[in-house]
């Protein structure tokens, strides 16, 4: 009986550190920093088919890429808003701490208002713009009377004016710019340069397909990663 109980109490004891043990690990742990994308002007999530299919392709799961869509002709701070909540989204969901921003075109003013304004240098790790149009562009004049945040985003905007006052990359955020020496929506297309970022002129792309261009792409991985 004794040699029995001794038996028993073994193996209560192994299944309790093993118990223990598989607590310690999160049952949604992410294995990459979950990347959201944020698409530009007259776009949304589909976007990013491209790059989203291409991260699959080098080892990320369906879970820890996020491309979602939103009203682009409405204020980009109300776009960072809604980004502050999404990236809140998918950080309970995935049980990551931070996630990486991946953005095209307009896309990197919201993303910046809300790393800037909103908190977001807590939750991101490394930040992207692709296009980005940081320092506006006069092209914009032809949205501008229509849409709100086309006003914002044509050069010497109130909006872009605030946003890039003081440190244009705050925080402990890892930031990158990538930019084409011909794109034509850009004007100029250093407008795309972010004070304090890893900067990189990609060649002659144009500005619809810098965010699906594979090129770029493999640039964008190899930083995020």
């Amino acid at each position: 009986m004794q040699r029995f109980g001794r038996r028993i109490a073994a193996a209560v004891v192994t299944s309790l550190l093993l118990a223990l043990s598989f607590a310690a690990v999160p049952a949604h742990a992410a294995t990459h920093n979950p990347v959201v994308f944020v698409h530009g002007l007259s776009s949304d999530a589909s976007s990013w088919d491209d790059w989203i299919a291409d991260f699959k392709a080098d080892g990320y799961p369906t879970s820890e890429l996020d491309a979602w869509s939103y009203s682009w002709s409405q204020s980009n701070v109300t776009t960072a808003q809604q980004l502050a909540t999404e990236v809140q989204r998918v950080l309970k969901a995935t049980g990551a701490s931070k996630v990486d921003l991946v953005t095209h075109s307009m896309g990197a003013l919201s993303a910046r208002y809300y790393l800037k304004n909103l908190g977001g240098t807590a939750y991101v790790d490394d930040f992207v713009s692709a296009a980005g149009v940081n320092h506006g562009t006069t092209t914009a004049s032809w949205c501008s009377w229509l849409y709100t945040s086309c006003a914002e985003m044509y050069t010497g905007s109130s909006f872009l004016t605030a946003l890039n006052s003081g440190d244009e990359t705050p925080g402990s955020v890892s930031y990158a710019g990538y930019w084409s020496n011909c794109d034509d929506a850009l004007t100029p297309d250093t407008t795309a340069i972010l004070s304090g970022a890893t900067n990189v002129e990609v060649g002659c792309i144009s500005h619809t397909d810098m965010n699906n261009d594979h090129g770029v792409y493999e640039q964008v991985r190899d930083f995020v990663r």
